[in-house]
Formats: structure tokens, sequence, C-alpha cells
């Protein structure tokens, strides 16, 4: 290596260089590229972010589930997703997707950041929380947010259609974002309108508005979600390999992790959960225990007693218990449990135990299919390091490496590695990243197969993997037992 490139590969001594390390018996692997992560203000609470580096990702792709720090209107909710505190952590004043990459770099990152701008962000800004369509003028608005974020160094646009206020947008309007942000060269990546009972319809709902717009599509976390669709996992993947130019990801574990409003339907917002339970209880508890036409429920097929509360500030000691359980405490009906809940703290975070460990399987088996964490950063001495957390923030990759390279196999090490390197690198545009090769960019990670581990639990979340040696971030040892060097960078387009 010589500075932050790659120069020779090939065995042998490099007898010019200033550090030698013997991984005879290991792995040496590009660094790993993190698809979908929510670490878009992490490196401003920790920028270690320790979580990510220890288990060999070299690079994070964020601005994901429509959600971004710019425009400002989505600023909260990134420091929300840090583990940061809002009201404490002072409000930036960036005028520009320029500045935000800057104050990423300013931060020092241990991991490189590509970004992607938040349509949820932009509707915001623009719109506010209103459930209306945008008229022509205000569109136009969305849009020039949209390219300028592109031209200023974002990789595309994301969507998340379960969120307020992304769900309050038609195909129409998405079609019409996506055909500008196309045409300035970045492309379309969504959490889709729904994964379980609704999950066809919503994919085909993307794979729509590429072909309209006629740009790439990325369809985040891949899954079968609640009883009405699993053992759907075939069917799936075929819809997904008989489309043109459309890619996907997939974390390997049976549960998601939200807020706790995404079970609400769009006409009922956070903010204003108890008064329309009062007025109208039947009506919202039938559309969050079961849906509505254009409304998918986390609930139905799942199970109250499936869906675990990470964080709420309504009531610290309901963290890690099921809502079914919260319930019985309360003695009220669960559904009653999660409106206090909301109009306690309506940034509630849970978990929710709601697919099958054969789907996941299959999925984790197409060789085409990236691995991501849909995680955020942390450490466990760091803000949530007492949260009940998803494992997913520290054992993602090795997961896939020990569970489905070596105890059950249903990748060999070679199509694991292209599913977390070469493959996400090339589709998200990140030029020199993903490979180990003259010239590329030196992202490297060495680990024993052997005995790479992911060993977080939703038992014990907090809980670094095994097996790994040595982290590189651009030419610099992050991590190698120690922690070294912070080296990465705000990645930018073009």
């Amino acid at each position: 290596m010589a500075g932050d490139l790659i120069v020779g590969v090939g065995a042998g001594d490099a007898p010019d260089a200033a550090r030698t390390i013997d991984a005879g018996g290991r792995v040496a692997s590009p660094g790993f590229v993190d698809v979908h992560n929510h670490s878009d203000l992490s490196a401003m609470v920790d920028p270690w972010m320790r979580s990510a580096l220890r288990q060999g990702v070299t690079t994070v792709i964020v601005g994901n589930c429509g959600a971004s720090p710019w425009p400002l209107a989505g600023w909260r909710e990134g420091v929300l997703l840090a583990s940061g505190d809002p009201e404490t952590m002072p409000r930036p004043d960036w005028s520009s997707w320029g500045e935000y990459l800057d104050a990423l770099d300013g931060a020092e990152p241990a991991v490189n950041l590509a970004t992607l701008v938040g349509h949820g962000s932009i509707r915001e800004e623009v719109l506010g929380l209103d459930q209306r369509a945008p008229t022509a003028d205000e569109l136009g608005r969305m849009a020039s947010l949209a390219v300028g974020a592109i031209n200023e160094g974002a990789f595309g646009i994301s969507t998340g259609l379960v969120y307020v206020p992304g769900m309050y947008a038609h195909t129409d309007e998405l079609v019409a974002l996506a055909v500008a942000v196309g045409g300035a060269g970045g492309l379309y990546a969504s959490h889709i309108r729904g994964e379980g009972a609704h999950l066809f319809r919503a994919l085909d709902e993307s794979l729509e508005i590429g072909r309209r717009a006629r740009l790439p599509v990325h369809v985040s976390h891949l899954k079968c979600e609640s009883a009405h669709a699993w053992g759907r996992t075939e069917e799936l993947l075929a819809r997904f390999h008989g489309s043109d130019d459309v890619t996907a990801d997939q974390y390997p574990y049976a549960a998601w992790n939200s807020s706790l409003a995404s079970l609400l339907p769009p006409w009922a917002p956070a903010a204003e959960v108890a008064r329309i339970a009062a007025n109208d209880h039947d009506r919202l508890r039938r559309a969050v225990e079961e849906g509505e036409p254009d409304f998918e429920s986390a609930v139905d097929g799942v199970g109250w007693d499936a869906i675990v509360i990470v964080e709420t500030r309504a009531e610290p000691r309901w963290r890690g218990l099921d809502i079914a359980a919260i319930a019985g405490e309360l003695q009220v009906e669960p559904f009653v449990a999660m409106v206090t809940m909301l109009a306690g703290d309506a940034d509630t975070s849970c978990i929710g135990h709601a697919m099958r460990d054969d789907d996941v399987r299959a999925i984790v088996a197409d060789p085409d299919v990236f691995v991501a964490s849909d995680a955020s950063a942390i450490s466990p001495d760091g803000p949530a390091g007492s949260l009940p957390v998803h494992p997913r923030e520290y054992g993602t990759f090795p997961r896939v490496l020990a569970r489905y390279v070596r105890e059950d196999p249903v990748l060999t090490l070679e199509q694991a590695i292209r599913k977390m390197t070469a493959l996400p690198a090339q589709r998200f545009g990140l030029a020199g990243r993903g490979r180990l090769e003259e010239g590329a960019h030196a992202d490297l990670v060495v680990f024993d197969p052997a005995t790479i581990a992911d060993t977080a639990s939703y038992g014990v979340p907090h809980a670094y993997p095994e097996g790994f040696d040595l982290v590189v971030v651009n030419g610099r040892v992050a991590w190698d037992g120690d922690w070294r060097e912070r080296a990465g960078r705000a990645l930018r387009r073009g």
C-alpha cells in the first residue's frame, strides 16, 4: 500500500513496507460494504463507529428508508438513529448536501460513509407532514433538492414507504423524483410499502418506478414477513431476478427493528394517536391489528407477543418486554398498551420477530442479494450501551460467514465475500472499493474462517464478534486488537 491505495497484490515480501503483517492461514478480503445502514450522524456521536468497524465494515451507505439529516427536516431522526439526544446536540446550519458531507469529514469517522438523500426528509422540508400530493411547484422544489444532493455527492435517493411522511406519497410522485435523480446519475433505493401481506404489490411498485423512470432500483432488506408471506421466498426471488436493473440486500436475522409508530396507518400520526384512539378506538385498533386495503398491519400474522420494546421514554422498565407482556402488566389490551407507549414517547422503538429462519436462509443463499445490517454504529460503552438493541448491530457480517458459509453452508466463501464487497460497491458506484487489486483503495479485512463468529444475541446484544485480526481503512490500520486510527471519509459520487 502507498497512501490509501493498493500498489501490488501477490505473494512475497514488500521490502519497502513500513509494516508487515503475517496473515498466514487467514483470509484477506476487501473491507465489507454495508449498503443499508443508519449511521448518518453516528460519526458525530461516536466517531469510532465500533460496532460497524469491528465486524469488518469499512464503508457504510447511509440515508436509507427515506431519512437523511439534510434537508434539516430529517436531522432530528438522524440524531435519534445515532443514539444521540436532539435536545442537547447542537442543531447544524447546513445549507447544502455538500456542507453535510464536509461535516462528516470533520468528525473524522473510522469508516467511510457514502450517502443517499431521503425522500421523506425532502418531502417534510417542502410539505411538512401534510397528507396530500404536492403541487407542481412543490414537486419541482422537491426535485431540485434531490438533484442538488446528487450533484454534491449523494449516490441516489431512498424512500421509506411505511413511515411518515413517505407513506403519504403516491407512485406518480416517486416516479417524478426518480426521473430527476436518474437524470443526475443517481439510483432509487426503497424500503417498500409492505413486506408481509402486501409484499408482492409493494415490490411491483418499486419495479414500476424503475421502469417508468429508467433508473436502477435497489430494494432494501428483502424479506418474507408474517404468516401472509412465510414460505414464499422462491416466488419472491423469481420476481426479483425476473426484473431488469434491480438489486436487493438482506440482513440475516428473523426479526426487524423499527419505530413503534410504523405500526400506525397513514391517517393516524403518532403525535395524535391518543386523541384518535379516544375518538375512533375500534377503527384504529382494526387498522393496526388487521390492516386496511392500502395499509399493511405489522401485527397481523405475527402477534403482539412478537413485538419487543427497545427504547422508550414513556416507561424505561418496559425496555426488553414484548407488548403483550406490557399489556398484562397494565391490565389492558395490547393495542391500548401500544397507544399508551406512543402517547408517552412517539419515538419508541421496537424489534419484531416476524420472519422464519428457513425464509431467511433461502434469501441468504442467493448469491446476488447483498448483505446489509440495517443498523446504526454503536458501542457497548456508548449512549445505546444499556439498550436491548438488535444483535445485527454487531453481528451481521460475521453471522453470514460463520453460519451460512461454515456451519450450515449455503454459500461458498467466495460467494459470501462477493455479496459483501464487489457487488455492492459496483452497484452503488463506489469507485475503487470492494476489490483487492492494484490501484484500488486500501480497505482491507483479515479474519480466520475457522473461528469467525457473531457473538451478539437478543439477550446479550452488545458483544463484538470473534475471528477478526485486522481492519484497514484507506491504507491505515483502524483495528488490530486495539483501536488505532480513524481514517474514514465521506465518499462523493462522481
